[in-house]
Parts: C-alpha cells; sequence; structure tokens
C-alpha cells in the first residue's frame, strides 16, 4: 500500500488563533433562512377534505410538483401538506448550486472525466433552462445568476482528470476551458489550486430559501392549497365507494384529519418514504457548511473572483462553496453523516469539530481571509440513494408517485423529478410515455442494507473516500467494488 500523502489542507493549516477567531461569533443557525426572516405562513389542515391531486412535502421536489401539477391540469384540485413549514429543510440548507447534472458528478473522484454524451447530460442542460425560464416567467425573487462552475484540481494528481474532462467536453461541443496554474490562480487567487475547468453552462446560483418561498408563493396565487404543520401519519387505499383513491392520515397541533386524494405525489426527501417498500431506498445524510460575514471591497479585489462562478474542488471529499448577493462565502462539503437508523434529528446538526475543520479549509483556500468572523454555521440532511441518480417509485397501481435520492443535485434535480413523477401520472390516462421517463431507468437504486449494516457501509466508504485523498486519488478495493456494480455509495 502506498505510504499516506498529506492534502493540501493538512501541509498548510491555518494557525489556531486564527480559526478560533473566525469561528468566535459563529452562531448555529442557517443563513438563508436567517435572510429570508419572518414571513406569513400556511394554515395548517383542520379538517378532513379531498384533492385531485395530493402531494407531501413543501421541499422543492413538492413545491415544482404542485405547482407544475396545477399548470397542468388547471381545473384540478391540488393540496399540498408539509410536516413544518415550506423550504424548512434541505432546500433551505443547501449551498445553492442549482446545477445541470441530473446524474451524480462522481466521475472524476473515479479518474474518469464525465460523460458529455449522456442523453442525460442533454436533459439536464434543458432542465436547467427550463428553471431559468421558470424564474423569468413566473417572476421568482430568489437570486438568480446563471454563473456557470470551476472545477477546481487542489492537488497534482487531480490535474489530468480536468484535462481528460476538456478534451471530452470539446468532442461533445460543449463550452468548457481549461485553466493551467497560473492562469486559474489569475482568475481566482487561491495558493491551493492547480488547476481549473471553467464551465460556464453547468450552473446557477440560487438564495435556497427565497426559492421555496417563492415557489410556495406563486402555487398558491395559481390555487394550489398549501397548508403546514401538518404531518402525514400514513396512507392507504380508501374503501367503499371511493375506488381506486388515497387516504392519507393528518396530525397537527389542533388534531386529526384525512385527506383523501386521486393521486398523491410524495416528495418527502431525507425522511422515510410512506411507502413501506421504499423505507431503504434512500438514506439521511448530514452535510454541513460555514457563512463569511459580508467581504469587504479590499477583500474581494484581493481574491478576484469576479466571475462569481461556483466552486467545487475535484477530491474525493470535496468543497464546495460561492459568494452571496451581499458578497459573503458559503463554504461546505467535506464531511457526511449518516445518523444510525436513518433518523432526522436536531441532534445531529452541530458538529464543532466539522465547522472548525471547514474553517481552517476555508482560510487555507483563502489565506486573505484573515481576521474575517464566520456568522453561520449549519447541516441539514439530503436523501442518498445507491443509484446515480434520482430514485423513483411507485404504488396503488400508480396513483402514488415517490421521489427521493437527490444529494447534491436537488435544486435542479427536484424540478426534473417533479416533471418525471407528473409524467408518470399522466401515463394512467393514456398519455405517452416521455424522455424524461425512459432516461431514468437506466439510473436505478437498489435498497440499502439493514442496520448495522447501512452505518458500518456508510463508515467504511467515507474512510476509504479519505484515504483515496491520501494516496493519491487510488481508489481502494470497495470504492472499486462500488464502480463494478453502479453503485453511488461514495458521493
Amino acid at each position: 500500500m502506498p505510504r499516506p500523502q498529506q492534502t493540501v489542507f493538512e501541509r498548510n493549516v491555518p494557525a489556531r488563533a486564527v480559526v478560533d477567531h473566525a469561528l468566535g461569533t459563529a452562531r448555529q443557525a442557517v443563513l438563508w433562512l436567517d435572510d429570508l426572516g419572518e414571513r406569513a405562513g400556511f394554515p395548517a389542515l383542520t379538517a378532513s377534505t379531498s384533492a385531485d391531486i395530493a402531494v407531501v412535502g413543501g421541499g422543492y421536489t413538492g413545491l415544482w410538483s404542485a405547482l407544475h401539477a396545477k399548470q397542468r391540469h388547471p381545473g384540478a384540485r391540488v393540496v399540498l401538506v408539509e410536516g413544518r413549514s415550506v423550504g424548512w429543510a434541505a432546500s433551505g440548507r443547501n449551498g445553492g448550486f442549482c446545477g445541470a447534472r441530473l446524474a451524480r458528478d462522481d466521475d472524476y473522484g473515479r479518474g474518469r472525466p464525465p460523460d458529455e454524451s449522456d442523453p442525460l447530460t442533454r436533459l439536464g442542460q434543458e432542465n436547467l433552462a427550463a428553471i431559468g425560464a421558470a424564474v423569468v416567467d413566473l417572476g421568482l425573487d430568489c437570486q438568480w445568476e446563471r454563473t456557470g462552475v470551476v472545477d477546481l484540481a487542489i492537488e497534482p494528481h487531480q490535474i489530468d482528470r480536468l484535462l481528460d474532462a476538456a478534451a471530452r467536453a470539446a468532442r461533445a461541443g460543449a463550452p468548457h476551458t481549461f485553466l493551467d496554474r497560473a492562469k486559474v490562480r489569475a482568475e481566482i487567487a487561491s495558493p491551493t489550486y492547480e488547476a481549473g475547468l471553467v464551465r460556464p453552462d453547468a450552473a446557477a446560483l440560487v438564495h435556497p430559501a427565497r426559492l421555496a418561498a417563492e415557489l410556495a408563493r406563486v402555487a398558491s396565487d395559481l390555487g394550489v392549497e398549501v397548508f403546514e404543520q401538518t404531518r402525514v401519519t400514513g396512507l392507504a387505499r380508501a374503501e367503499g365507494g371511493a375506488r381506486g383513491a388515497v387516504v392519507l392520515r393528518t396530525t397537527t397541533p389542533a388534531g386529526e384529519a384525512t385527506l383523501l386524494a386521486d393521486r398523491v405525489l410524495l416528495a418527502t426527501s431525507a425522511f422515510p418514504s410512506l411507502l413501506r417498500r421504499y423505507h431503504r431506498h434512500a438514506l439521511p445524510v448530514y452535510r454541513y457548511a460555514i457563512a463569511t460575514e459580508p467581504l469587504s471591497t479590499a477583500l474581494l479585489g484581493a481574491i478576484g473572483w469576479r466571475g462569481r462562478q461556483g466552486l467545487a474542488d475535484v477530491a474525493h471529499r470535496s468543497h464546495h462553496y460561492r459568494l452571496t448577493a451581499d458578497h459573503r462565502i458559503v463554504f461546505g462539503g467535506h464531511d457526511a453523516v449518516h445518523p444510525y437508523g436513518g433518523q432526522v434529528s436536531r441532534t445531529y446538526e452541530d458538529r464543532p469539530a466539522t465547522f472548525r475543520r471547514l474553517a481552517e479549509h476555508l482560510l487555507t483556500t483563502f489565506p486573505q481571509l484573515e481576521g474575517i468572523r464566520l456568522t453561520h454555521r449549519w447541516s441539514g440532511a439530503e436523501d442518498v440513494s445507491t443509484g446515480s441518480g434520482a430514485f423513483f417509485g411507485q404504488a396503488a397501481g400508480g396513483r402514488v408517485q415517490h421521489a427521493a435520492g437527490l444529494a447534491g443535485r436537488g435544486v435542479s434535480g427536484s424540478h426534473f423529478a417533479a416533471q418525471v413523477m407528473l409524467d408518470r401520472l399522466d401515463t394512467l390516462d393514456g398519455a405517452p410515455a416521455t424522455e424524461r421517463m425512459a432516461a431514468t431507468v437506466r439510473h436505478a437504486s437498489v435498497p440499502f442494507p439493514p442496520e448495522p449494516v447501512a452505518a458500518a457501509a456508510v463508515r467504511a466508504t467515507r474512510r476509504a473516500l479519505d484515504q483515496a485523498d491520501h494516496q493519491g486519488g487510488r481508489r481502494n478495493a470497495l470504492l472499486r467494488s462500488l464502480d463494478a456494480l453502479g453503485l453511488g455509495l461514495d458521493t
């Protein structure tokens, strides 16, 4: 086995006092939700009712599902129920990268350039363009910026992967540009950068919480009935005369109620599926982020970054970061924690060691930031599947549709997943299958093993990813086996 090598973050650790100063005033709070402020909200469901289409979950997937369901079927009664408040979970906590890729963008870690010829790549570009068009057409006030992204080599052994990706993109006609060490550092002044690949068509930036709030506003304006503080505790086929209908049992602070629906879209993300058969098709994994105070004009000038692109390194345990509208840096990634048993809980949100490591890595990336303060630190649970893209399931003869497994691609993938679920519902009325539906078949998911095997597998994979970053990117037998089986556990 090769001798372990230090990563750039271990070779250049900032002084302890500098990190202490940066973390000293950081609050355990989500920047995006803080910035959104108070809003009126929606009522809870206090009386039993019915709907043509019921949507469970008030994150991006549920919101896009409800909005597009109403657009496709203006006369239908569409009801959305959310257990807490719209956008409070992953949709209000992510980094705000709205990417074009719909399948996992992890080929760099496997030593292969991403496949620009995959039909899902074209569908991803079309999906990103459709989101951008919706932002304009619907008047979504969500700080949308079509900035693109720069993939970064932060170790010499990663440079060839970017070169290979640039060559493949050129053959596919994608407008990507390779930057050598001098050029990438002239673009963005970090001593950690060895090379970069500019992908101007690959992503947009968005304010996550504002996007969720705006989708809820527009959906409501279109006639979608939105209920918050309404948790769905179970579903079953209706008995008696309501042939084919589905009954959703709900509970609120005011009591219990039922929602009788002809068709149901389940968008519960990292939370357990209401369909028992899919309980192990997605696991919650907590990701972590920090945010700086707004940077001065002088600091911004010292860093460069005038294109405001999203940035992501191509290490196995990668980082992703971006600038906000008020010139903060939001910096996240590297660590991922699966809670044993799959329970989503605030217990896993505050990890001082992880936040300290992120602060160290940020200050190593931009030593110009010495003396700045971090204002926010937070976490959120993403839903990880074993496939390379979203997982789709169904029940009740197709009347109940379910989507999950969007980790790392939820901002854009939620829009695509909503359209796929609606396409599948429309086939019940004789509509033909769509290209979107066909493309998802190639990225199927299989269940995770039960606990404690699942937790052990996640821990082993994390160790293997860390080992790869310390051994020139070489993947051990576990990671190679996952590659051979087409499993995406190493997201």
